[in-house]
């Protein structure tokens, strides 16, 4: 490791990445390079950043989240670690995002179209557009009134459908609904 090794902290600005939660241990032996007004910390070397905060997700002019080892454990500061190739541009013009859902745990979560798993097929959007498209496909997974308009035999099946065409075509909510 180059121990001067040290980026700019504006370099950072309106970019998107995702972080990977590791141990504390992984930081032990290293300085830190950056500390922030809100409280984290960061530690740079040649493969990527360490960052230690108790907040993340939109970060000034950022979109920074953590993967955790677990879902949830009783330190608000986590450490977290991403590769210098895994920090992509953001910007609030341009389409970058695309969704993904998970139907084990009905969860929905963006992610940006210069990521290697991005296959072509997931609509890209905007910020804006991203957030709105997230809040829809949240409000399908957690409540069931918008159910009782609709003939069907397993709501896990028409829900799927509904989001799997949220996330696949730029057709609306509302048209999606108006052909069920």
């Amino acid at each position: 490791m180059e121990k001067n090794f040290r980026p700019s902290p504006n370099s950072f600005k309106n970019t998107f990445c995702i972080f990977n939660e590791e141990s504390l241990e992984k930081i032990k032996d290293l300085k830190i390079q950056y500390q922030s007004k809100a409280g984290s910390s960061y530690y740079y070397t040649n493969l990527g950043m360490y960052r230690v905060s108790n907040h993340w997700g939109r970060l000034a002019n950022s979109k920074w989240r953590l993967i955790q080892l677990e879902p949830e454990t009783a330190s608000k500061f986590k450490l977290g670690f991403a590769s210098w190739e895994s920090f992509y541009p953001d910007d609030d013009t341009d389409k970058l995002y695309y969704l993904e859902a998970d139907y084990t745990t009905n969860t929905v979560n963006y992610q940006h179209r210069n990521n290697p798993n991005y296959d072509n097929k997931a609509v890209l959007r905007t910020s804006f557009e991203t957030k709105k498209k997230i809040k829809q496909i949240r409000n399908l997974f957690n409540l069931t009134s918008w159910a009782k308009y609709y003939e069907y035999d397993d709501l896990n099946v028409l829900r799927k459908s509904i989001i799997d065409q949220l996330i696949y075509t730029n057709t609306t909510l509302e048209e999606i609904k108006n052909l069920i």
